[in-house]
């Protein structure tokens, strides 16, 4: 799984083949297609192991005892960190499946992806209910816009001066807004 893992996290779901999957596993078509029904049965296996190994602690960053633009920031200071890691994987699988071209495999990350924005919309609620739907857009889409930076060679501390940035400007809307 960790190599199927890294095959499409470094070229994406599109540009990955069921022979290069198969070579890149050390087994036979007949085996792969028993195994994990189609290449999107994979993909969705994969998905789930990303989000145990790579994924970002959401539930942990954002506790009930930190202050809301705080833990905001240390999620993105978490993303950018993660997203930067390994230079030929960068940027988040799970995002950057979004723009995929199959079906399957598209629906699979908006899943985890909606999940993910529910996590961060409720635990701004909890506490600035009028902001919540408004800087959850503001935070996923830094996110994206992270995750493509890091696709495109941007390195930890690049994207670590996005998160500042980003995190000056939550703290700055939520204390205007308070």
């Amino acid at each position: 799984m960790a190599r199927a893992q890294h095959l499409f996290h470094a070229r994406g779901y599109d540009a990955v083949s069921v022979a290069e999957v198969t070579d890149s596993l050390g087994i036979k078509a007949p085996s792969f297609y028993a195994a994990f029904g189609n290449k999107g049965g994979l993909y969705r296996r994969v998905l789930d192991r990303y989000t145990t190994t790579r994924g970002i602690p959401f539930d942990v960053i954002l506790s009930s005892d930190r202050p809301v633009a705080e833990a905001l920031e240390a999620l993105l200071e978490e993303a950018a960190h993660r997203y930067a890691e390994d230079a030929e994987a960068a940027g988040c699988l799970v995002l950057e499946s979004l723009r995929c071209n199959d079906q399957e495999a598209r629906e699979a990350a908006y899943a985890l992806h909606r999940a993910a924005e529910e996590m961060i919309r409720d635990y701004i609620a909890a506490r600035h209910p009028k902001e919540a739907e408004r800087v959850t857009d503001f935070v996923s889409t830094v996110m994206a816009g992270m995750s493509a930076k890091a696709r495109e060679g941007y390195g930890t501390e690049r994207l670590l001066a996005v998160a500042a940035l980003a995190g000056a400007a939550i703290a700055r809307d939520l204390h205007a807004e308070a």
